[in-house]
């Protein structure tokens, strides 16, 4: 959209024009034209600014908006929990990477004109700024060939990232609306949403294009490289004579950190791979076994503790998933327990202290019954145990989670007590923070853990009774939580997306 070295001026070339839509698709082609518009701009005009050149005026480009009114309430199949807008009322969201997310716009679109036939989509230029460092992705290091000079000059010319626009009041529901403002249309301002793609690529090793919608998150690398050896050997090409799994064929890629893709040789066309590995791993890493419309599954390693759970979450949250599921190991705190044995989640005690801010302890989290029935589901189908039977290596119930790794060094009257008053059947660090951020990010949660120790009855997790236990029960847990995610998403969207994690207020967007 350069003609010569002139600057592609969104005011000059006629983007700053609002239009109305009845079409979802064409409404997309507008936010499309005016965001890439945009931010061409300001690609152009700091190429100019690095070589000295331009006239160094303030340079500044916005991002679309997307508004709908509606006079009257929603009437739509009651079933659904996003897609309408609850109330009468003015309604507006800004939008960043259509290129990203236009499966999920064209469906928010489709849905908001479907249930509200009477109104329309009016897109146009927001009065909210596209910072510099978002307009040139997340592959651009902004300061590497820039003077020092340049370098103090960049805020006075080039809009920087402004944390007014990027908290998280909407879906903390302590947003207040001004008077004569629309109400927010969706969870995330297109800054919060660029800002966290930004970060998913500095704490994972991946570009946010890669991930998929069924997100498992471990505290173990040895589900990692579990998950890692079955991905290369389904994208391998298949011997002479050998028999093809048509799931193997679902799944077209494989990526790993530093944007390393490596394709499934089966499939009639086959890119060469591209990426490179990186020196070192990220702090969290993420492995993305994919499927051409983007629901395949992503495996992220977010360590020990809930601080790292909450931080990449926090992140994860703008891609909108279908599931979050952690995978993890935990404290038996049974004696009926034995090593090795399952616990499905279905409440958590929240000791973990990262989110008591943004969700009160007064909060209840939810469990989400088709995740646990797809779990529940999953396990005897991976194990050959059914009904009863189950209950041999399954244990539901409460999950407690602490922020302190060495709980067990407590005076042993005060975990005794904590716990059991709570009637917790496993202690970790993670689960519970995953779960309530799933329920604050409207995101589907659940969580299969892993008896790895038993503290509380002299089973200590010591180096070579863990190391002879992961050997033995990584691979088939992962399984469970492939298996899991596969389930799920043959429910479709539509019906996984739990009423339960909506408000009575609530944004339309998903």
């Amino acid at each position: 959209m350069l003609i010569g070295n002139k600057a592609p001026s969104p005011i000059r070339d006629g983007l700053m024009t609002t239009r109305s839509f009845n079409d979802p698709a064409k409404a997309l082609n507008w936010v499309r034209e005016i965001y890439n518009h945009n931010v061409a701009y300001l690609r152009h005009t700091f190429e100019q600014f690095s070589k000295g050149q331009g006239d160094e005026d303030r340079v500044r480009a916005h991002y679309p908006y997307i508004e709908i009114t509606t006079t009257r309430g929603p009437s739509v199949d009651n079933r659904l929990s996003y897609g309408f807008l609850s109330r009468p009322g003015t309604y507006r969201t800004t939008l960043t990477r259509p290129d990203l997310y236009h499966t999920y716009y064209m469906d928010q679109f489709t849905l908001l004109l479907k249930n509200h036939p009477e109104a329309e989509l009016e897109v146009g230029v927001s009065e909210t700024p596209i910072p510099l460092h978002f307009a040139l992705g997340d592959q651009f290091h902004l300061e590497a060939d820039l003077t020092v000079e340049q370098i103090a000059r960049l805020p006075q010319i080039f809009d920087q990232p402004d944390l007014a626009n990027m908290d998280d009041t909407i879906p903390d529901g302590t947003h207040t609306v001004k008077e004569g403002e629309p109400a927010p249309l969706a969870l995330f301002t297109a800054p919060r949403m660029d800002l966290s793609l930004q970060r998913l690529k500095h704490y994972t090793g991946t570009s946010a294009e890669h991930f998929q919608k069924f997100i498992l998150f471990t505290n173990y690398q040895f589900y990692v490289d579990e998950f890692v050896r079955d991905a290369h050997a389904m994208m391998a090409r298949a011997q002479e004579g050998e028999v093809i799994d048509e799931r193997r064929l679902e799944y077209v890629a494989f990526v790993e950190p530093g944007n390393v893709v490596t394709y499934n040789a089966n499939l009639p066309e086959v890119p060469a791979g591209t990426g490179q590995k990186p020196p070192r791993l990220p702090q969290m890493p993420a492995y993305h076994l994919k499927r051409a419309d983007g629901t395949g599954i992503t495996l992220i390693n977010i360590g020990v503790g809930p601080s790292n759970a909450k931080t990449i979450t926090d992140h994860v949250a703008v891609l909108r998933s279908h599931t979050w599921l952690m995978l993890g190991h935990c404290a038996g705190l049974r004696n009926s327990q034995k090593l090795g044995d399952y616990v499905l989640a279905h409440a958590y005690m929240r000791d973990d202290k990262v989110l008591d801010d943004a969700v009160p302890l007064w909060v209840p989290i939810p469990a989400l019954s088709e995740v646990q029935v797809a779990l529940e589901k999953s396990v005897s189908q991976i194990s050959g145990l059914k009904d009863y039977d189950l209950k041999k290596i399954m244990r539901t119930g409460t999950v407690a989670t602490v922020s302190d790794r060495n709980w067990e060094l407590w005076e042993q009257s005060v975990p005794v007590l904590r716990l059991s008053q709570c009637r917790a059947v496993a202690l970790d660090m993670e689960s519970a923070t995953i779960a309530t951020n799933g329920f604050r990010f409207r995101v589907p949660y659940g969580t299969l853990l892993c008896v790895s120790d038993k503290p509380l009855h002299g089973q200590l997790k010591l180096p070579g009774m863990a190391d002879r236990f992961y050997r033995e029960r990584v691979d088939q847990h992962l399984k469970i939580g492939i298996a899991t995610m596969e389930k799920i998403r043959a429910m479709g969207a539509g019906r996984l997306h739990s009423r339960k994690l909506r408000s009575f207020t609530e944004v339309a967007f998903q």
